[in-house]
């Protein structure tokens, strides 16, 4: 219609009337479409599936098996009747699996190594473990049980304050095996920089500075986080940095790179060894989110891609680097990738095992983020640490090449009357940075733990009820990791502890 055409103001309410008429009396079928994976659903979205309508409870990401009938974590039917789910199958020879979360974005608008997660299904397909691998191409890679890693968020230097240096002056460096630097960009099939101002061009003073030496404008100096880790581990020869990239917005060129796996570890070796750094950094991590699978976006490369991204990588860093990677903590992800063929690359994963739940259900019930066993009142059967844990054995990866995943933050709602868990809520909890988040740091004053349940805190205070670790759960989480072999533990991220390192200090103390 052109701008100078105009209704009788009589015709335009009878047509908007006839209009919202149709709307109130159209059925409901008629206005939801069918059921599709690999589909993004939000809250309140209405679909159809063989005949009932369901409506979205969570927002995700569709995968094949979450059909309506089979989650009702994710789905609660409107009209009609609910076939019969899909009888879940027998036990595996572990007798474990489990679903995954798949991470936001972080408050800075940067990816998080995982973070809020969708509801999984509540029907396992049967787990077949696989061999041990029998060689090993990166010679003496593998756990000793005492890695203590932690995340470097790049972004962390803007709003939050927190520079290398702070790593310092927290007593956290002498306590710190590795470093991950978090993230570097993944496009063209090629590694790239994804901050460069924060990573190679900010110029520090002599007072933020980690030696007290002011950066330079000197052509060719290296300035940034860059320069500050330089400085970091000359005072600590000990301490080993990696540059991860991907992570949950950064992961949708993976496939492309999956498509050339040589071409793609070279850039990455190209650029990881840049003049400008070299020597920064001891090796590469890989955030995947996730490989043949779906996260922010869907990938169908095939479950060896992964196997042939990390084989290349290693071929081309050689031996002597490190080369490591995030992983899910869930079996859909899992079983659809072939971790247990790439473990024979990687020096070790980090298994995402945190953000299972969180205030992206609203309306709860109030669970526990980071849980290291299940417990009655579990929202979605199976979904905790050592559930993932026992599945990627099953796998055949090494225990001493897994190393257990904590949260230096917490996740929360608000409305919440029930101190236990279990709750229900009406909506997230405020946070600093981004609504149902809050750094450790914060909460610890603001909120402390007054209860324990599934090996990790929680907390009622007001009307807000978080979940959260501690440095008596952490000691928890770190018998655990003992009794199950594993390599170590690595956490997200640094700029939530303390300003003195309580929970570095944990996980240091009963290593």
């Amino acid at each position: 219609m052109h701008s100078s055409q105009r209704y009788p103001a009589a015709r335009v309410v009878a047509t908007l009337l006839a209009f919202a008429l149709a709307l109130v009396f159209l059925p409901a079928a008629a206005q939801a479409a069918e059921w599709a994976p690999n589909t993004a659903y939000a809250v309140n979205a209405l679909v159809t599936y063989q005949g009932p309508t369901y409506k979205c409870i969570q927002a995700h990401t569709s995968l094949v098996g979450w059909e309506p009938p089979n989650v009702p974590a994710l789905w609660g039917l409107q009209s009609g009747s609910s076939p019969t789910p899909t009888p879940a199958p027998t036990a595996t020879p572990s007798g474990r699996a489990t679903p995954t979360p798949v991470p936001t974005a972080t408050p800075g608008g940067r990816v998080v190594p995982t973070a809020t997660p969708t509801a999984t299904p509540r029907t396992a397909p049967r787990v077949t473990p696989t061999p041990t691998p029998t060689s090993t191409p990166c010679g003496s890679c593998g756990g000793g049980g005492t890695k203590v890693l932690g995340y470097f968020a790049q972004w962390g230097v803007y709003q939050r304050a927190y520079h290398v240096k702070n790593i310092e002056t927290s007593g956290s460096a002498n306590k710190l095996t590795h470093i991950n630097y978090a993230f570097g960009n993944v496009t063209n099939g090629q590694c790239v920089i994804g901050d460069s101002y924060a990573d190679y061009d900010r110029f520090y003073s002599a007072a933020e500075s980690v030696d007290g030496v002011a950066d330079t404008w000197d052509a060719g100096a290296l300035r940034g986080s860059f320069n500050q880790l330089r400085k970091l581990k000359a005072r600590h020869p000990g301490l080993k940095v990696l540059f991860s990239f991907g992570g949950w917005t950064w992961s949708g060129g993976f496939g492309q790179a999956a498509a050339n796996p040589s071409a793609f570890a070279s850039s990455c070796y190209n650029l990881i060894h840049d003049a400008r750094w070299n020597g920064v950094f001891d090796g590469i991590d890989i955030d995947w989110e996730y490989p043949n699978a779906c996260g922010l976006s869907c990938d169908g490369s095939g479950a060896n891609a992964y196997v042939s991204l990390m084989s290349a990588l290693r071929s081309r860093f050689g031996s002597g680097a490190l080369v490591t990677a995030a992983v899910p903590a869930g079996y859909s992800q899992i079983n659809a990738a072939n971790y247990g063929g790439a473990a024979q690359y990687v020096n070790w994963y980090n298994v995402m095992t945190y953000d299972f739940f969180g205030a992206f259900a609203a309306q709860g019930p109030t669970a526990m983020h980071s849980p290291l066993y299940s417990w009655p009142q579990i929202p979605t059967p199976n979904f905790y640490t050592d559930y993932a844990i026992q599945l990627y054995k099953s796998k055949g990866v090494p225990a001493s090449k897994l190393l257990i995943g904590v949260g230096f933050y917490g996740r929360g709602w608000s409305g919440v009357t029930q101190s236990t868990p279990g709750g229900s809520a009406s909506g997230p909890a405020p946070g600093t940075y981004e609504q149902g988040i809050e750094d450790y740091k914060v909460l610890v004053g603001r909120c402390p733990s007054n209860g324990t349940a599934a090996g990790t805190a929680y907390a009622y205070c007001g009307n807000q009820w978080w979940s959260y670790d501690t440095p008596s759960t952490i000691n928890g989480k770190n018998s655990y990791k003992k009794s199950q072999g594993l390599g170590g533990a690595f956490f997200w991220e640094l700029s939530g502890d303390t300003s003195n390192g309580t929970l570095i200090s944990a996980l240091y103390n009963s290593r």
